[in-house]
């Protein structure tokens, strides 16, 4: 059972966050001052600590320093709020794994929480496999991150390969796939396995930035540098700096971001608005792209000269259809993540779920599978999943065809497989799955389109266990 220290001297703050990760199985404890933690410090090895940044007798700088000099196998989340963001960031590049900003977010802790630990312990095996810094072929062990699961088929086996040769180089990569393959697994696993695994990873979602947002969020800007300024931002290169930047859907952005985004590249230089300060940039740049940049060209949307900046190296996320027995990996790989994180003991697929899965054209990928195994999970009443607990779209789905089923050949009306309720609920998910597919799941857009606040899509994907 992974250990978790809370300093905050908000009593009511860590009785909560004790209670909601004890519930998901961690064994917690509470301090409210800094003097207190390392107390707890001393006697327990402690996986990870989930530290307050402002506390009544130290700050969050320094229970850093202290923690990491002492404990370095021990991860450390700074819990911050709102105006302590630029101070949380230079945290990271401390040592602290990432920052939560108040309020706290059951899934968003949990999420992070659960990724610090996976990171914290492959660095660990990371540096017992590195001797002298030199590589040894007999002892060397694939660090994975996320949802990268190596499977048996053919293009998981090119995949890895893939990853093994260019992860210990510099090299810019584009990574192409449709949604949901999980492009972004493969970077924090190209990122793990190179030389600044100790270093930030920072992503960057390119396709949610307007035009007018995107320069501040690579770059960066100085307080009243322009209205609505208020404060010092520090942009996501400078986040990056030593470690990886990764950019998705990066074709999304507009030219004029494009031309500023080269002259970084180019010159390994960045400066915020406002400033006329320049920062040294050491980054290795990873994007991810469901488009054809080449097309892009074409068509005069995105930058030859830009485009051959990153593709140093490319590689290619085959879908998940094209992925043979690896489906049932992944769904089981889930399923186990599933049952931990529901507190629920299923065990199995029933077959015709199996074949199911094994046919069905999985448009959303990786994430979609993950999504239908979650549901799934929390909807079975044994230890068996079942065809009913599927979504209308899959359970309807027609195996010996291969295509969905649109009508009964007999015009017969067919026995329910749902009722009413079931079935209001399981279309209301369909439309919501559907629309966040189409604009590549920015909850911002979905929210617009579905005609519903973004609080209100929030509170309804939670109901149906979608993240």
């Amino acid at each position: 059972m992974k250990k978790i220290l809370i300093i905050d001297d908000e009593v009511n703050v860590g009785l909560l966050l004790s209670k909601f990760l004890v519930r998901n199985g961690f064994e917690v404890n509470t301090a409210t001052n800094g003097g207190s933690g390392m107390d707890y410090l001393k006697k327990t090895d402690f996986d990870l600590v989930l530290c307050d940044f402002r506390l009544e007798d130290t700050d969050g700088r320094e229970m850093l320093k202290n923690i990491k000099a002492l404990y370095p196998k021990t991860g450390v989340i700074i819990i911050t709020g709102y105006s302590d963001i630029k101070m949380a960031v230079e945290l990271i590049k401390m040592g602290a794994y990432d920052y939560i900003t108040k309020p706290l977010y059951p899934d968003e802790i949990l999420n992070t929480i659960t990724k610090a630990i996976e990171t914290q312990y492959a660095l660990q095996e990371m540096a017992t496999n590195d001797y002298n810094n030199k590589p040894h072929k007999e002892s060397k062990k694939q660090v994975l991150s996320g949802e990268f699961v190596v499977g048996t088929s053919r293009a998981s086996k090119e995949l890895l390969k893939q990853i093994e040769l260019v992860a210990p180089t510099n090299y810019s990569v584009i990574i192409l796939g449709e949604s949901g393959t999980g492009k972004e697994s493969v970077a924090k696993s190209i990122h793990l396995n190179s030389p600044r695994y100790n270093q930030p990873f920072v992503a960057m979602d390119c396709g949610s930035l307007t035009k007018d947002l995107a320069a501040s969020e690579f770059f960066g800007h100085e307080k009243g540098s322009f209205t609505g300024a208020l404060y010092t931002k520090i942009g996501h290169f400078e986040m990056a700096n030593g470690g990886t930047l990764f950019l998705d859907e990066v074709g999304n952005l507009s030219y004029e971001i494009q031309a500023a985004l080269l002259r970084t590249v180019q010159e390994r230089k960045v400066k915020r608005i406002g400033s006329t300060k320049e920062i040294d940039l050491d980054v290795r740049i990873i994007i991810a792209t469901n488009e054809s940049l080449q097309e892009g060209i074409l068509k005069g949307k995105f930058r030859e000269d830009l485009y051959h900046r990153f593709n140093e190296f490319s590689i290619y996320m085959p879908p998940l259809r094209e992925r043979g027995n690896d489906i049932m990996m992944l769904a089981d790989h889930f399923l186990k993540i599933a049952n931990h994180e529901l507190d629920r003991d299923v065990t199995t697929f029933s077959p015709e779920v199996i074949e199911c899965f094994m046919h069905y054209r999985w448009q959303g990928n990786i994430r979609e599978l993950k999504n239908v195994v979650r549901r799934a999970t929390l909807l079975s009443e044994g230890n068996e999943i079942t065809m009913k607990t599927l979504p209308l779209e899959i359970s309807n789905f027609n195996v010996s065809a291969f295509e969905p089923v649109h009508s009964s050949a007999t015009n017969e009306p067919k026995e329910p497989r749902h009722d009413l309720k079931n079935a209001a609920l399981g279309a209301e998910h369909e439309t919501i799955l559907k629309v966040l597919r189409e604009v590549n799941f920015n909850k911002t857009k979905a929210a617009e389109i579905l005609n519903i606040d973004r609080k209100t899509l929030y509170n309804k994907m939670k109901a149906i266990n979608l993240k």
